[in-house]
């Protein structure tokens, strides 16, 4: 049987809509898909029982509100139940739900294509740890449904399946749904607690949540939330924000209420900065931030208020920040919230603070952030200026939350990690972005002032901190708003990942080859165009570095890396990083991305490097006859 699925760590998708219309908004998947999603959810059950015999594994089963998600959640619970695997079924949950709700079970199946069109579907599948799938299990998992497929008798052995579960046995389980699903609810409610405050004990989040909310009361905070739809309407998203005082304006915010694009890049944001300006003007000056979540809400990009947008108070707006900003300010909000907390909260500080590790004393060693490949050089620069360290991976939130475990074996403690290039930010110890996360880190940076403690003695805030660390507390202001923080990070101008610039159609199926023409050509071109380079943009050398999976190679001479992401650092005479170029095949689309970054406020800079860039890939792409 054909399955005509992208298959990676990440996710297996494909256009699950009948009509085989990626903007098709149709719930009904058809014969073909119906045995696909059947052997699926065999093949995970196999797995399992492969992994954990000889118990009964329990699976927790969600989907996301496409509307394809219905049709193939019902042909993967029968395969579950025909292979004897015990299921529960939550109906439309959100992806962070979900995986927390998984602690409970031995694994979970959550249906989603994250920000891909409406037709399109897909499925990840991850363990009770919370996260999905390493790399190695990912392809074992793969492996075994290739086989499968690849039987001639796979398509009458799914119809067996499917006719071997009735429906009555189905719809038993299905009447469960509502218990499980505030189960899910529960635990994750639970959980987003730990994960905003960084801590599992209830008195120590209770000292956090206390100070976010008196402060709430003197600057009060209205958060705007356009829904587009999402899993999240389902979630406890409303639930949460006002428990800390703040108001929630949402819209779309009806299951499958899909209003617009999915993805939550700026060209969607502006719905609900469109909403923002409305309320401001109507005399509502609570109106501060907003966001928006992809599909399965793991995802949430920011849409703030700038009231430094002009002097004139006319021109003030709502403005949506671009995905790797909105990371960076994560990254240095919840950094520097890590220095506030140690120092407030049960009066530990950070590095000399006694954890039990295998009943022995251990000692939290030295902080580092975990980032992939294409994440801007602002976060290497917020590090840097912080004393935190900087890893990178290759695209995937798989390989990401993995190099962070390995990094934390080794000793660092990893707080925050993340794709910069698709926004959001895994917060631990969570193993999944979460729009909630991102938002709270904020709330928090605005939320956590000074403060003048029992002793007399001032307790600063979190942006106080930031701007102390980065040796740049001329810039802190009591009265400080989002636009003063924003001012004080590293300039860059990168490309946006939604962009039609950042996506390249190419001909060459083998992609490492493709990496060796390139590098053939650029060298070619390096020779011809280093005084230009020099001149213009201040580049002396190059240094390439590859990354595959978990593992980075700096500065490598072989550049073919196969699927994995290939950078090219342009140094200037200081050795120091200006800019950068990057490319990757995508591991969930038929197509080729590449980006830049560049330091500064440097759109045609930016511009020219990328075009420089995609004309090399051209050339490399025309150099063999495509097929190889």
């Amino acid at each position: 049987m054909h399955h005509n699925m992208i298959l990676s760590a990440s996710g297996w998708r494909k256009i699950f809509a009948e009509s085989g219309d990626a903007e098709d908004g149709t719930p009904s998947i058809g014969k073909a898909n119906t045995l696909i999603s059947t052997l699926i959810g065999e093949t995970f059950a196999e797995f399992l029982l492969e992994k954990r015999p000889p118990c009964k594994p329990v699976v927790i089963v969600g989907c996301d509100t496409r509307p394809t998600g219905g049709e193939i959640a019902k042909a993967l619970v029968k395969a579950l139940l025909y292979s004897g695997i015990s299921v529960r079924y939550v109906g439309v949950t959100a992806a962070p739900e979900i995986m927390a709700y998984a602690k409970s079970a031995d694994a979970f199946i959550y249906i989603s294509a994250s920000h891909n069109p409406i037709g399109h579907n897909g499925i990840k599948f991850g363990m009770s740890d919370g996260g999905v799938l390493p790399a190695g299990e990912s392809r074992r998992l793969i492996e075994m449904f290739e086989k499968k497929c690849g039987i001639l008798t796979s398509e009458a052995h799914a119809w067996e399946i499917l006719s071997g579960v009735h429906d009555d046995n189905l719809d038993n389980h299905y009447a469960e749904t509502a218990r499980y699903k505030e189960e899910a609810l529960a635990e994750y409610s639970a959980f987003i607690r730990e994960i905003i405050s960084g801590t599992s004990r209830p008195d120590e989040q209770e000292k956090l949540f206390s100070v976010i909310r008196e402060a709430l009361k003197e600057h009060p905070l209205t958060v705007v939330a356009d829904m587009n739809g999402s899993a999240r309407t389902l979630s406890v998203d409303r639930q949460l924000i006002e428990s800390f005082g703040m108001k929630l304006e949402a819209f779309n915010d009806q299951p499958g209420q899909i209003a617009h694009a999915i993805i939550p890049e700026p060209e969607n944001l502006v719905h609900c900065a469109e909403r923002m300006k409305q309320m401001q003007k109507d005399g509502d000056s609570s109106v501060l931030l907003g966001y928006m979540p992809d599909c399965d809400g793991d995802r949430g990009n920011i849409v703030f208020w700038d009231d430094k947008a002009g002097e004139d108070k006319d021109q003030k707006t709502a403005r949506p920040l671009p995905a790797q900003e909105v990371f960076a300010l994560c990254v240095m909000a919840e950094s520097a919230y890590s220095v506030w907390k140690a120092e407030n909260i049960g009066g530990r500080g950070l590095l000399n603070r006694i954890l039990a590790k295998n009943g022995q004393p251990a000692i939290i060693g030295p902080s580092a952030v975990a980032v992939n490949g294409p994440t801007s050089m602002r976060v290497d620069e917020i590090c840097s200026r912080l004393g935190i360290d900087l890893f990178r991976a290759e695209v995937g939130e798989a390989n990401v939350v993995q190099l962070a475990q390995k990094k934390r074996g080794e000793g660092y403690n990893v707080r925050i990690l993340g794709e910069g290039s698709n926004g959001g930010n895994i917060t631990h110890p969570s193993r999944v972005r979460d729009p909630l996360a991102t938002l709270f880190a904020i709330v928090k940076l605005l939320a956590i002032r000074d403060r003048t403690g029992e002793d007399g003695k001032l307790r600063k805030g979190i942006f106080h901190i930031w701007c102390e660390k980065s040796g740049q507390e001329f810039r802190y202001k009591d009265d400080f708003t989002l636009s003063d923080v924003l001012e004080t990070l590293p300039v860059y101008t990168t490309t946006g990942v939604s962009e039609t610039r950042a996506i390249l159609q190419v001909r060459t199926q083998d992609k490492g080859l493709l990496k060796e023409r390139f590098k053939k050509v650029f060298l070619e071109e390096w020779q011809g165009k280093k005084d230009e380079l020099e001149a213009i943009y201040g580049f002396v050398s190059y240094e390439a570095d590859t990354t595959n999976g978990s593992e980075e190679k700096k500065n490598v001479s072989v550049w073919n890396n196969g699927n994995g992401g290939l950078k090219i650092r342009f140094l200037d005479a200081d050795g120091r990083a200006k800019a950068f170029i990057w490319m990757r095949p995508s591991g969930t689309e038929p197509v080729f991305r590449i980006m830049c970054d560049v330091k500064g406020d440097e759109p045609s800079a930016e511009r020219s490097l990328l075009r420089w860039e995609t004309s090399m890939i051209r050339k490399a792409d025309g150099a063999g006859d495509g097929a190889a």
